[in-house]
């Protein structure tokens, strides 16, 4: 599993940065002591995963009524202080369009692969990739890992990688062999990359709450061109009766949470010897059209002919 961040470019000033990050960016959770709340409490939120003003304003009641500490009333305010920070009302589609073209996509490595995304992995999304063992998924977050790291120009988002390997698969040679192909230096790229093994699902949480922690803080980190996010996902046998009319009896595993919280889901089988083929599986926005990669010793490329 991995997480991408990609920054602004690096022709913007540090001041130009703060100002931007200031009206489009995160904002830190103390800025809600401005507002009235007082530390203990900000801390208590802190513990509890809620790094920003938008964490909390996105979450829900009941899930602050789970920290200790905080009453329904501290909640009430809490929510209706970050709320006066966090613009949650309506917007015109050409406002919103207007935010929408400051996404970038990050380039997989394949051309054609890229071309099936309409430019490569959307940023300010999250794209679920699943399929059978052996069919590229590892491989595409160790390529994404380095791609993340070029210029914009390149297709790439200038940023830094969080990678949370879940099956003890992550190898950093394979990062050294994909930025010797894209001409990065290695001890670079692999110092870009905060690597964490999750042993068991508590522990997963844990460590997601220490990444919106480091995401919150690293000035790398800005949301202003968002945040790309890609997961791994297994599949499992349909054994309904809805498997007798599909030609591939496999879903992947999770079921409709999975399915919702996903904004983008590629489906990977195997190919002929290295090619894999990749299915826009869900999108709202992208076809449903196949396109064919291969895996080779530096990374995700495309399929020779």
């Amino acid at each position: 599993m991995a997480t991408i961040a990609a920054t602004t470019s690096s022709a913007s000033s540090t001041t130009q940065q703060e100002d931007e990050a200031e009206e489009f960016g995160p904002q830190m959770i103390n800025k809600l002591e401005a507002q009235g709340i007082g530390g203990p409490d900000i801390k208590k939120l802190q513990e509890a995963g809620y790094h920003t003003v938008e964490a909390v304003a996105f979450a829900p009641k009941k899930h602050l009524l789970t920290i200790k500490g905080i009453s329904e009333a501290k909640a009430d305010k809490i929510i209706a202080e970050a709320s006066k920070l966090v613009p949650m009302g309506f917007t015109t589609a050409t406002e919103f369009h207007q935010k929408r073209s400051e996404i970038i996509q990050l380039t997989t490595g394949s051309r054609e692969l890229d071309r099936l995304l309409a430019g490569g992995i959307e940023t300010g999304s999250i794209t679920e990739i699943f399929g059978e063992f052996r069919t590229g998924k590892t491989q595409i977050c160790h390529t994404l890992a380095v791609t993340c790291q070029l210029p914009i120009d390149q297709n790439g988002g200038e940023g830094k990688c969080l990678y949370i390997d879940t099956e003890g698969t992550f190898r950093p040679e394979r990062l050294l062999a994909v930025a010797e192909r894209y001409k990065l230096s290695g001890n670079d790229v692999l110092d870009n990359v905060a690597y964490a093994r999750a042993y068991n699902t508590d522990h997963q949480t844990q460590l997601l709450i220490q990444a919106s922690a480091m995401m919150a803080e690293s000035r790398y980190a800005l949301l202003i061109f968002g945040v790309a996010v890609v997961i791994t996902n297994q599949v499992v046998a349909q054994v309904d009766g809805a498997a007798l009319f599909s030609a591939d009896p496999k879903k992947p595993i999770g079921g409709n949470i999975i399915a919702h919280a996903s904004t983008t889901r590629l489906y990977l089988r195997k190919g002929r010897g290295e090619t894999r083929i990749c299915k826009i599986y869900d999108s709202p926005c992208l076809p449903e059209t196949e396109a064919m990669f291969a895996i080779s010793a530096d990374g995700i490329s495309d399929a020779k002919e």
